[in-house]
Parts: structure tokens; C-alpha cells; sequence
């Protein structure tokens, strides 16, 4: 057995093999549910990284078969739930430079996503709300003036670096997204879900927006850091030649 992964803790892509990989499954012995027979089924990988070495184990629950000498999960049973144990979400690691605020909502977002898709939402509404105030330096009201104060900077080239029109766009529509579960509707019998792969793309864009924004800075401020560096470096080297 051998397929690439990428850790979610490390971000190391890899191969897997059995030497880091290991499932183990269980038949449940009980009086037939009315799902079918059932088992679980448990996968642990541990990664290659030296520096990370850390597991990811998921849980599914699966439908058992029955033979002979009892009950047993094959390796192509279907499939009806599935847990992630450790690390409790897919969360990208994020680096210290992002405000802490930002990276406990995007992580709250990660973890509930499958619970609770409307809560991440919000979540991650409330990210990007932080974002604007924290990067853009832009604080209205409401969350809708600060997109239209910022669509207006991006329309007119005078918004920061890294944010373009089209990601205020996309920042709006999580907006609306996110109003699901901040907001009570005016009738509350109208009832909008919002699934767990809708909310996943939210987070996704989160994660986006991380790297073209604080990310892209401090890599340039990085690079103008170390220029400067250099610069100063050989204006001290031409002082001590000139002695």
C-alpha cells in the first residue's frame, strides 16, 4: 500500500506506505440495527517529517458483513460517517504574524464545519470582517459599508496590496452567506442551510486571503529588510576602507 498525502499539521507532502500507516477495523456484535449491521473502521498516519512525526487518525462507521465465524468491515464497505480525531479539523497551520483574533475564528471555523456548516459561516464572516478592519484599516458600522469602502479603493487602484476586485467580490458574498446565521430572517419560517462543503469553501478563501495578503507583506517586508541589511552591510564596509 502506498499513496501521497500531505500532512495537515506540517503541510510536508509524502508518501505513505505501511511503515506510517495502519487501520484497524471492528464489527459491533449486537441485535441487527435498523441501519444494517455495523463497524467501525480506524485509520492512523503518522508523519515522515523528522520535525513533525505527529498522527492523524479518522474514524469511519461502516456497514459490517456477516460470514461464518461472525462479523467482519471489509476494505470496500460502505461508508456512512466519518471522523477526524487528531488534529481536530483540516486547519492550515497559520503563521504567528496574523492576528491571533483572526486565527482563532479560522480555526473555530475548521473545527465546526461539519457540525455546524451555518455556525462556520458566521465564523468565518466575522474573519473577514476582522480582516478588512485589521489589514485595510477599515472600520464602519456594518460589515456591508466597509466592502463598499473597500470596493471603491480596489476600483480605484487605491486599495492596499494584494487586494483586487475580484477577492472584495468574493469577500461580499460570504457576507450574505454568513448574514444566514448572524441574522434571523424577518419570517422565521423560512429556513436557508448552508451545507458543509459550501462553508468549506468559505474557509478556503479565508486561507487565500491569508496568503495574498499577510503572507505576500511579510515576505516583502522580508525581502526590503534584508536589502536594507546588505545596503548598510557594504556602507560600513567602504567607511572602514576609507580609513
Amino acid at each position: 500500500m502506498a499513496f501521497n498525502w500531505t500532512c495537515t499539521y506540517c503541510l510536508n507532502a509524502q508518501t505513505v506506505t505501511n511503515s506510517n500507516c495502519s487501520t484497524k477495523s471492528l464489527a459491533f456484535e449486537t441485535i441487527l440495527p435498523e441501519m444494517g449491521r455495523l463497524g467501525l473502521r480506524a485509520t492512523s498516519i503518522v508523519c515522515s517529517n523528522p520535525d513533525c512525526r505527529k498522527p492523524t487518525i479518522t474514524v469511519s462507521i461502516c456497514e459490517a458483513q456477516k460470514y461464518s465465524g461472525g462479523l467482519y468491515v471489509s476494505e470496500d464497505a460502505n461508508v456512512f460517517s466519518t471522523v477526524q480525531l487528531m488534529p481536530e479539523s483540516m486547519a492550515k497551520p497559520q503563521p504567528d504574524f496574523i492576528p491571533i483574533g483572526l486565527r482563532d475564528d479560522y480555526l473555530e471555523a475548521c473545527r465546526i464545519v461539519e457540525l455546524s456548516p451555518k455556525a462556520s459561516a458566521t465564523l468565518a464572516r466575522r474573519c473577514l470582517q476582522g480582516m478588512i478592519r485589521d489589514f485595510c484599516g477599515i472600520s464602519k458600522p456594518t460589515l456591508f459599508q466597509e466592502i463598499a469602502t473597500l470596493k471603491k479603493l480596489a476600483d480605484d487602484g487605491n486599495a492596499p496590496r494584494g487586494v483586487s476586485g475580484d477577492s472584495v467580490e468574493a469577500i461580499d458574498h460570504i457576507r450574505q452567506i454568513g448574514n444566514i446565521g448572524a441574522h434571523m430572517e424577518k419570517d422565521i419560517n423560512i429556513i436557508i442551510d448552508v451545507e458543509p462543503a459550501e462553508a468549506q469553501v468559505l474557509i478556503e478563501l479565508i486561507e487565500t486571503l491569508f496568503e495574498e495578503w499577510y503572507v505576500e507583506r511579510h515576505k516583502r517586508e522580508e525581502r526590503f529588510a534584508r536589502v536594507k541589511e546588505i545596503a548598510n552591510d557594504k556602507a560600513a564596509q567602504k567607511q572602514v576602507a576609507k580609513k
